[in-house]
């Protein structure tokens, strides 16, 4: 009898050994659930970046142009897309179209044009001469220019103009000439467009032209247009539907 209840009290110590064992062991196996959840976290963002910088890298790699082209640092591309391209060099200018797809895809791949979607295009230009290149950029002095003066916050004034129906709200900041365009029906929204693009621009910085340069954003997202001189390069952003998104493209230059 006393060897049965031994034998019991035996039994019954491993068993509560046992569970506290498994019980142990999957409050383990739980806080490492929880940490590599973290870390995988931490892990995927950063992978995001690396992976568009190493596709901005073989964009570059690309790209055979008798001068070095600055490239962006980044793009804004939706949450789960990779970064691709389209490259093209002929004489002298180079045509980068960006894409963005939701497998990744290799450079210049011929499925792009049907399974991607643009980001923008990237026109790059060299010219003969300074002077050459700095006729292709329509640079205003918008003070001197003259218009209904309007208040586009940080100190910062715009000058509207308009005429055959549409509506310009212009301002210059540095070497730069940027305007919004609305149609005159719709005033209000040229002034939002220029007053959300002066506050963009107080914690972006434009990249710094050679000698000039120009931005025109569309309220309506059918005519952003960013144009500036890097001495014999010029540089066109177009082909870019929201117009924040265009100043944020062009602010991805600055180096």
């Amino acid at each position: 009898m006393m060897k049965k209840v031994v034998f019991l009290f035996l039994l019954l110590s491993i068993c509560s050994i046992s569970a506290c064992a498994e019980r142990d062991k999957n409050d383990q196996e739980h806080e490492n659930e929880t940490d590599t959840s973290v870390t995988q976290s931490n892990m995927d963002e950063s992978d995001i970046v690396q992976v568009q910088t190493e596709a901005l890298q073989q964009i570059k790699e690309q790209i055979h142009f008798d001068v070095p082209i600055k490239m962006p640092t980044t793009l804004p591309i939706a949450e789960g897309a990779f970064l691709t391209a389209t490259t093209r060099t002929q004489g002298d200018q180079v045509e980068v179209i960006f894409y963005e797809s939701k497998e990744n895809m290799p450079i210049n791949d011929i499925r792009l044009k049907k399974s991607a979607t643009v980001i923008g295009r990237l026109l790059v230009k060299q010219y003969k001469s300074m002077e050459g290149a700095s006729t292709q950029i329509a640079f205003d002095n918008f003070n001197q220019n003259g218009g209904q003066e309007v208040e586009l916050g940080y100190n910062i004034k715009g000058y509207q103009d308009a005429g055959a129906g549409s509506l310009w709200t212009g301002w210059n900041e540095g070497r730069w000439a940027i305007a919004t365009h609305t149609r005159t029906d719709n005033p209000d929204a040229g002034i939002k467009l220029a007053k959300q693009a002066v506050k963009y621009l107080e914690s972006h910085m434009l990249p710094i032209p050679r000698q000039y340069g120009m931005a025109q954003l569309d309220v309506y997202q059918s005519g952003n247009l960013i144009v500036w001189q890097d001495e014999k390069l010029v540089y066109t952003l177009d082909s870019i539907k929201d117009p924040l998104k265009a100043l944020a493209i062009a602010t991805a230059f600055y180096q």
